[in-house]
């Protein structure tokens, strides 16, 4: 008996059955008039945030590749445009450098000729100075000479017969 009393208590009755039913209608009509369409907007707005926050997410990761893609190509042109500026100033050195030794090779050269010149002009000077030299020396050696050969008649005529005999007369 105590398995049929069990079991009485635990098998619920018609009307606890058709209650529970209605109260379960009722409250799925309470439910649906007013939570549902909040709750199912809730989640529907929930989601719609969530789609844009991923589509969001997908246009901040395109923005960041293409912000990396446009580094890499900046930092390539800088240095390349680094690459053209050291090679250009390595020629404007070159060519600075080139054009100041062809001037200071022009500069010693004009400096040469010039004093090459100089030189000429003074040995020029030189010479004829000693020559002039030479000839007043001569000159008054000559005259000591024919002073001293000369003081006599007899000197003079002897002197005037050489330099007849060594004439020769045409």
């Amino acid at each position: 008996m105590s398995l049929f009393i069990l079991a009485s208590l635990v098998t619920p009755g018609i009307g606890l059955i058709f209650w529970t039913a209605i109260v379960f209608l009722l409250l799925l009509g309470i439910l649906g008039k007013f939570a549902w369409k909040p709750i199912l907007n809730a989640i529907k707005t929930r989601e719609e945030g969530i789609e844009k926050a991923l589509g969001a997410a997908d246009t901040a990761l395109k923005e960041v590749r293409e912000l990396k893609s446009n580094n890499d190509k900046m930092l390539l042109e800088a240095r390349n445009e680094r690459d053209a500026l050291m090679k250009e100033a390595r020629e404007t050195k070159e060519s600075i450098v080139a054009e100041a030794k062809s001037k200071a090779q022009k500069d010693a050269d004009r400096i040469m000729a010039s004093a090459r010149e100089q030189i000429i002009n003074e040995k020029n000077a030189a010479v004829a100075e000693l020559k002039n030299q030479v000839a007043s020396l001569s000159i008054e050696i000559a005259e000591k000479i024919l002073r001293s050969d000369l003081s006599t008649d007899e000197k003079q005529k002897a002197l005037v017969s050489n330099l007849m005999k060594d004439v020769n007369l045409n």
